[in-house]
């Protein structure tokens, strides 16, 4: 009979910090886990008292699972292009008020439930900036779905 991972016993056969990764990674703090065997191998944990030791392992845990989110969420919106705010282009002329794109990075829009339409000729950059302030709702935990006209329409 086999014994699923999540249920097999703690084995006393390693030593304890085999044992303390097995279980981090069995639980699934794999950033946790990264930065465990980061300070096995450095001197970190041997300057730190426990209870700030304990305070990072926590920390890199909650940013590994904060940058997975992103990249879950970021993955899923299916983007057209890899856009950031910071990338954009005030330079050419093309009608864009850094104001505006400043405001609009804000999402106040999508925490009203205010409709963004992105209009301009061809090649202007509306589906660049819609991949920016996707990217910069991604960031901050919101879940996004890119799509252009065709694809709203159905057609």
């Amino acid at each position: 009979m086999e014994t699923d991972n999540k249920t097999a016993p703690v084995s006393a056969v390693q030593d304890q910090n085999q044992i303390s990764l097995d279980l981090m990674n069995r639980m699934k703090m794999h950033g946790m886990a990264e930065a465990f065997r980061e300070s096995l191998a450095g001197t970190t944990a041997q300057s730190m008292t426990p209870d700030s030791f304990l305070s990072m392992l926590l920390a890199r845990e909650w940013d590994w699972r904060a940058q997975a989110a992103i990249a879950r969420l970021t993955r899923n919106a299916s983007f057209r292009y890899k856009a950031y705010m910071e990338e954009i282009d005030y330079t050419v002329s093309r009608g864009l008020d850094r104001n505006q794109m400043e405001r609009l990075a804000t999402l106040d829009f999508v925490r009203q439930g205010t409709n963004l339409f992105i209009t301009g000729s061809a090649g202007t950059g509306k589906s660049f900036l819609a991949c920016a302030l996707g990217h910069e709702a991604c960031k901050r935990g919101i879940r996004t779905l890119y799509g252009n006209a065709a694809k709203l329409l159905g057609a």
